[in-house]
């Protein structure tokens, strides 16, 4: 319970906890050093010089008992710059409570005088005051208090804390310093996982630079597949129109029959899916964020969609405002959901919840939807399950959920799948940091 307690206070910024790991050592090392300077140093050296003083006075009460007469003792006394006088009654035991030697000589001088009564250090500014019960009368005793205490002994605890605050803040400068390289590293890691290359430049620490190397070859790697997949899909599906043209031309010229109109269905379903790798691959061709409404993106894909005769409804609109946003990936995106979602189901609804965070887009379906346990699976490319997605439905690859989700990933986010409530099948959601 302690240890959890301890782990949710801790700071989550590597600054903070570097910064931590700086402090606490050094508080540490400050707060020892004042607790043994006042009890070993500070009080020790009030208590021998109030020892000292003691001796002295003692001495005077000693030619005061023998002679009787305050003159002789002014003759011990004043060379010793103290003075006495007979005691009226107003010598208390009083001190400040800041006066943290006080305490020392109050106690000293009780101890060391046995007929002292009371030691009084508010009485008269830069003395201390002591009752004593003489021989012949009570009388009282002023003594300096720089006979009694150090001098301005707290400069040592000034001059140490004022060195430990200095020093912490060097520290503090040069370790933000050194947090810059990670910081500029990290967002450059986390613009290129939302499909965003910023400019990165090697620099701090020899960690921090081996890591940042990694980092520009890891991107450069990356970049090159997606590239490389991009052109051989792009190829491949090019490539492949031009015996399908021939194909339907040469059908054109057949007799009409069954048999040519189940090839001319099977050349049909040829051309959708080569659209399909089509756009599959230029879902790797990044376009370049800009500002967007995800309200408006939504609004229009539903035009869209009623406009090609599909049934699709707004449904729940909620929140405002704007984002850096890639429209035509997620333009792509919602077209496929809501094809996806009208070919499966009677009828699909689309939804889109912003809040100070993130950005929800949800397409619902009324079709069977997917199980559990298949939803991860079903995200990869070419899969369809055709005993949960009719597949008499309709014809397809597989690749729409796949792009939708490359796509999500590409604004940093990612696409989540389960039940509607309104419409009792698949629910779709694509949820985007701001």
């Amino acid at each position: 319970m302690i240890v959890n307690g301890l782990k949710a206070s801790m700071p989550r910024s590597l600054y903070g906890r570097a910064a931590l790991i700086v402090l606490v050592p050094v508080m540490t090392i400050l707060l020892v050093v004042t607790v043994v300077f006042v009890q070993r140093l500070y009080e020790g050296v009030t208590a021998q010089m109030s020892e000292g003083v003691s001796k002295e006075i003692l001495l005077i009460l000693d030619r005061l008992e023998r002679t009787e007469m305050l003159e002789s003792a002014f003759e011990v006394a004043v060379p010793l710059g103290i003075e006495i006088s007979s005691n009226d009654g107003s010598v208390l035991n009083r001190r400040l409570w800041s006066d943290l030697s006080g305490k020392t000589v109050q106690r000293t001088l009780l101890r060391e005088l046995p007929g002292a009564t009371a030691v009084d250090l508010l009485g008269r500014p830069g003395f201390a005051r002591v009752a004593i019960e003489s021989v012949g009368s009570p009388i009282t005793l002023d003594i300096p208090r720089s006979r009694l205490s150090a001098r301005n002994p707290h400069q040592f605890l000034v001059l140490i804390g004022i060195t430990a605050f200095l020093m912490s803040a060097i520290a503090l400068i040069y370790l933000r310093n050194q947090m810059r390289p990670i910081r500029r590293l990290a967002r450059a890691a986390e613009a290129f996982g939302k499909g965003r290359v910023v400019p990165y430049r090697v620099a701090g620490a020899t960690e921090v630079r081996a890591a940042g190397t990694a980092f520009l070859n890891m991107r450069d790697r990356i970049e090159r597949q997606i590239e490389q997949r991009t052109m051989m899909l792009s190829g491949v599906s090019h490539d492949l129109r031009t015996p399908l043209t021939r194909m339907k031309l040469a059908l054109s010229l057949m007799d009409e029959g069954p048999e040519v109109e189940d090839m001319r269905r099977d050349v049909q379903d040829m051309e959708l899916m080569l659209q399909a790798f089509l756009s599959f691959a230029r879902g790797d061709a990044l376009e370049d964020p800009e500002r967007t409404d995800p309200m408006e993106l939504a609004h229009d894909a539903i035009d869209r969609a009623a406009r090609a005769g599909l049934q699709v409804k707004a449904r729940v609109f909620a929140g405002e405002g704007t984002a850096m946003l890639r429209p035509v990936a997620l333009r792509r995106a919602l077209d496929n959901l809501i094809t996806n979602a009208v070919r499966y189901g009677n009828e699909a609804g689309v939804s889109v919840v912003i809040d100070e965070r993130t950005i929800r887009l949800v397409v619902e379906d009324s079709g069977p939807g997917i199980p559990e346990e298949e939803r991860e699976y079903v995200l990869r490319a070419f899969t369809r399950l055709d005993d949960a997605r009719n597949q008499d439905v309709g014809s397809g690859v597989g690749l729409g959920l796949t792009i939708a989700a490359d796509i999500a990933r590409q604004h940093g986010g990612r696409l989540n799948l389960g039940v509607s409530d309104a419409l009792g099948g698949l629910r779709v959601e694509i949820s985007i940091p701001k």
